[in-house]
């Protein structure tokens, strides 16, 4: 697959994978930005793709990126779609921040990948399912 990418900043790695690791990709902040606790930010990612039809970007926080930053993407997972491919839809991660902290451009913040998007689905209204109830959400226990 081909995907054609606009860097819209100088202050950022070229996206690549990381070997043996993922099929993640990790985005990086493409500027400073300090934050204090409770701010909500957009933190620009420097790219602006066009993602081919039928498919979609997933944006995530890194694994690391709590415990290092101490922010929490607010929507908990980015969607973009491949109609969000101008040449200045540049990718951000809205964030939200639990205490005073300091992003600093090329800081990896967040990971995306590429998934075909869902089929068309026909939903069908029926008087049953036919399944067994399992016991309502949360049901199955702690351990």
């Amino acid at each position: 697959m081909e995907i054609r990418i606009r860097y819209l900043s100088d202050k950022i790695e070229k996206l690549r994978y990381i070997d043996g690791k993922s099929d993640w990709i990790d985005l990086r902040a493409a500027a400073d930005v300090e934050l204090k606790q409770g701010d909500f930010a957009l933190i620009p990612l420097g790219v602006a793709m066009a993602l081919p039809a039928g498919y979609e970007a997933h944006i995530a926080p890194r694994s690391s990126t709590f415990k290092n930053f101490g922010i929490l993407q607010v929507n908990s997972v980015g969607v973009v779609d491949c109609s969000y491919s101008g040449d200045t839809d540049e990718w951000k991660m809205p964030v939200y921040a639990v205490r005073d902290t300091v992003i600093h451009a090329g800081d990896r913040i967040c990971q995306f990948r590429v998934i075909e998007n869902q089929p068309k689905i026909d939903f069908v209204e029926v008087d049953s399912l036919g399944g067994p109830a399992r016991g309502g959400f949360g049901s199955t226990g702690v351990k």
